[in-house]
């Protein structure tokens, strides 16, 4: 891990964290890993709005120097058996030349101290089941399988779209 590197809570009303956080978001979502196309224009015009309204939203953003070079993105939840709050990690992202380097570990680190900081029971987060180093990175952070019952197998996430109204 770098000396210069810095994990900082994100601050979306801070201008060059606004700009950091979308340019890093943008990256992510044109990797194949991401979808492979980039922000919606929709996205870009109302996200920062939308995100610094929502309680729940808990992101950090790393920076070597001044460069940000990654982001951690969470919303806070619930879990019912447990009866307490959970922290989910919606996005992870470290700009590609600068993977394998620490900072994803460092961002996940981050998120470990803000579930603790919230009392909550557990971290949770989805990859996709190609993306090998993501898997060994979270594996190494001490992530694993959703399983209650070896017998029923690991949990799956599902989605639907809804269309807009």
């Amino acid at each position: 891990m770098h000396s210069r590197l810095v994990i900082t809570a994100t601050d979306l009303a801070r201008p060059a964290h606004a700009a950091a956080f979308l340019a890093l978001l943008d990256h992510y979502a044109r990797d194949p890993m991401g979808g492979g196309e980039g922000l919606s224009v929709y996205a870009k015009a109302n996200l920062l709005r939308e995100l610094q309204a929502l309680p729940t939203f808990h992101g950090a953003l790393a920076f070597l120097d001044d460069e940000a070079v990654g982001l951690i993105n969470c919303f806070a939840g619930f879990s019912t058996f447990a009866a307490r709050p959970l922290l989910n990690i919606h996005d992870i992202v470290t700009r590609a030349e600068w993977r394998g380097q620490g900072i994803g570990q460092a961002l996940l680190q981050w998120a470990e101290g803000r579930a603790r900081q919230l009392g909550c029971c557990k971290l949770t987060l989805e990859v996709l089941s190609n993306n090998r180093q993501a898997m060994a990175s979270y594996e190494r952070a001490g992530f694993a399988p959703y399983v209650l019952d070896p017998a029923a197998g690991n949990a799956l996430l599902l989605q639907k779209y809804l269309e807009e109204a």
